[in-house]
């Protein structure tokens, strides 16, 4: 499993995150959703590594990243928390602007990279969501029955007894699909009553304080410039909750593509070929430029810790 890619722990201030990297060109960042761990790339990490250098995390509270306490605000398990973790890990491996790719949950982190860290940012590209806020204004019935761990997770420490209670029937998966060692990694992960603890921290602050954060950007108009891409499954429910979901992401960004990957929820393990080739047409710019500017490839030192500085604002599914 990512044969070639080194494997590291890798201190980013406020937490330390496990992380696969490899390839050379470029960098992509590649962020996982829950309950998955860094190991869901490992069948389309090597193949943008041909072209790319590939950054694979555990995030924060997931796999064998750290897990901070939290507190009454949930903040320690904030998007802009978990982004933040992101900037600063690149910065430690020597990357001041690369692109992004986050699915599920970590499209959340995503996004809220690209909106606190524009100037590094080159390229943005989700899977299977719209933004927090965007859910929760569209909230009625179908959402609320399809998407109900939203608010389950969000009930103190009930959620975290149920999962633990019988991991394997609450999160389901399949060795098959996901590959052994992928498999083994997510299985430990989902038995780690810390890691469960954590996980449903991150939907804890998505209910509150990054709604917040959210709407915030809305009231101070603050807007994604950077290209960015959409996708979604065509075998799951996203499509059908919301007919307009390229409508809804340009009402945040200025140059938005969409397109769907033909699989279930977990594209990476399921389409990784078409997710892959997806990815790599949209990151074609960044090739080229690149190639046109050689020294942009060229081996990079460390960089010390970043000061975060985001910009001022006004005072699934498994």
């Amino acid at each position: 499993m990512f044969e070639g890619f080194a494997l590291e722990r890798i201190d980013v201030g406020e937490a330390a995150l496990r992380v696969r990297h490899g390839g050379s060109g470029p960098p992509v960042l590649l962020l996982h959703g829950h309950p998955r761990t860094h190991a869901t790339w490992h069948r389309v990490a090597p193949l943008l590594a041909d072209g790319h250098t590939v950054v694979c995390p555990d995030l924060r509270g997931y796999g064998q990243s750290s897990k901070p306490p939290t507190d009454d605000g949930h903040t320690p398990y904030s998007k802009r928390a978990m982004a933040r973790d992101c900037l600063e890990l690149m910065r430690r491996l020597g990357h001041d602007r690369f692109a992004v790719f986050g699915h599920d949950r970590g499209s959340y982190v995503a996004h809220r990279l690209a909106l606190d860290a524009p100037g590094a940012v080159t390229r943005l590209a989700v899977g299977d969501c719209i933004p927090i806020s965007e859910h929760l204004a569209r909230c009625d019935e179908r959402f609320a029955r399809a998407w109900y761990h939203w608010f389950f997770f969000a009930v103190p420490d009930k959620p975290e007894r149920a999962i633990l209670a019988d991991p394997a029937a609450w999160y389901g998966g399949s060795e098959e699909v996901m590959g052994a060692e992928a498999w083994e990694d997510y299985q430990a992960a989902i038995r780690n009553p810390a890691t469960v603890r954590a996980m449903l921290e991150d939907y804890r602050a998505g209910l509150t304080v990054d709604r917040r954060h959210e709407e915030a950007d809305r009231a101070a108009g603050r807007r994604i410039t950077c290209p960015m891409l959409v996708l979604w499954s065509e075998k799951d429910d996203l499509g059908d909750l919301y007919p307009d979901i390229p409508g809804i992401w340009r009402d945040w960004a200025d140059d938005v593509t969409c397109g769907t990957i033909d699989s279930g929820h977990h594209m990476a393990e399921e389409a990784p070929e078409q997710l892959a080739g997806a990815l790599r047409d949209f990151l074609a710019p960044e090739r080229a430029r690149t190639a046109r500017e050689p020294a942009a490839t060229a081996a990079v030192r460390p960089r010390p810790p970043l000061t975060w500085r985001p910009r001022s604002t006004p005072p699934r599914p498994w």
